[in-house]
């Protein structure tokens, strides 16, 4: 079976290198290559590839918005090659086979190549409709992730949302806390709050986001703010500014 495959990265010596890699595949046949959003689409439309390396950072449009534009068209088996590792989770969630984070090695990559020859060869023996169907409904209806990557010395972790008790500012980060650990993630408070459920967590202050579940008393203090107290004894306090949004806890009659 050969597989037919394309190659989308903005760096040109990003293409090279994959497009070496693959060179010595007698399987693979590279039927395409683009380095923006629109010409990955207009490439892939035209190609009809089975295998796509694609990057997630490209002008025009990221590697997310290329697969919601194809819809149907997607190709059966996609990898995401790019140097941020924080957009890991959402790649699997929009079901990439796999995630290359450069620099990665020659092993890495074959590995990759691997389970897209097992994948392909298992959809060939089977019925791929329903995964396409469940891509554009995926799309149309996103979810919230149900994990964060957090990256530290040596080590990636994925950390549940749901074991987050509550998240501060800290300089260019933001550090999310979970019982008697803490991890710090490179994150403005707006870009965390917008991955939690605002259902669960709510801010209560320009620097600090609680898991409402966690709360187990409020305090009035002076001037419309709040001490908030959590389950393990944590004591923070809800600012009386408009990101303060305690007083739906309190109508709601927390």
């Amino acid at each position: 079976m050969t597989i037919r495959t394309c190659i989308v990265d903005d760096e040109p010596l990003a293409r090279e290198r994959i497009r070496t890699l693959l060179s010595g595949e007698p399987d693979i046949e590279v039927v395409g290559e683009s380095g923006d959003g629109p010409a990955a689409v207009a490439t892939i439309r035209a190609a009809r590839p089975d295998l796509l390396f694609l990057d997630v950072q490209m002008p025009g449009s990221d590697g997310f918005g290329v697969l919601q534009a194809l819809e149907a068209e997607i190709p059966r088996a996609v990898i995401f090659v790019t140097a941020y590792d924080q957009y890991a989770l959402q790649a699997f969630e929009v079901h990439a086979l796999d995630y290359l984070l450069k620099p990665f090695s020659s092993r890495r990559f074959h590995r990759a190549l691997q389970r897209a020859r097992a994948e392909l060869l298992r959809q060939a023996e089977g019925d791929v409709h329903e995964r396409i169907l469940s891509l554009i409904e995926q799309f149309r209806h996103p979810r919230r992730p149900e994990r964060i990557v957090v990256r530290s010395v040596g080590r990636v972790s994925f950390l549940r949302i749901d074991e987050i008790d509550w998240v501060e500012a800290e300089g260019n980060y933001v550090r999310l806390h979970t019982g008697a650990a803490s991890y710090l993630l490179r994150e403005t408070m707006k870009g965390i709050e917008a991955k939690l459920d605002p259902d669960r967590f709510i801010r209560i202050h320009r620097s600090t986001i609680v898991n409402t579940d966690r709360i187990k008393e409020l305090q009035p203090l002076f001037h419309g703010e709040y001490a908030v107290i959590l389950r393990d004894g944590t004591r923070l306090t809800a600012s009386r500014g408009p990101e303060n949004k305690i007083r739906r806890l309190v109508d709601a009659g927390l």
